[in-house]
């Protein structure tokens, strides 16, 4: 059995998890519309901080969805800035 490089496995979740975000946010926009059974707002954030904030904070400006919830509006690029800080770090420092 071949075992993929790491950063293959962590791009391919990435890009999964921010798909998966970018979904549930439609989703949830499309409920709201038709007064249907919303997606709890744990879940949308909880989405963003594994990992979804890109496909989270896309998705909510371009379905304008949650754009006037504060948690929303400052939560989501906040995630999206201390995860790419992270991410930066654990770079700098796998480097040497």
């Amino acid at each position: 059995m071949i075992i993929p490089p790491l950063t293959t496995v962590i791009i391919a979740y990435l890009l999964l998890l921010n798909a998966l975000a970018a979904a549930v946010f439609a989703l949830d926009k499309s409920r709201a519309r038709r007064k249907g059974r919303r997606i709890p707002e744990k879940t949308l954030l909880g989405l963003a901080l594994i990992g979804g904030s890109m496909g989270a904070l896309a998705s909510m400006h371009l379905c304008h969805h949650k754009t006037r919830s504060p948690q929303f509006r400052w939560g989501l690029p906040l995630i999206l800035i201390l995860q790419g800080s992270l991410s930066l770090c654990l770079l700098n420092w796998l480097a040497g």
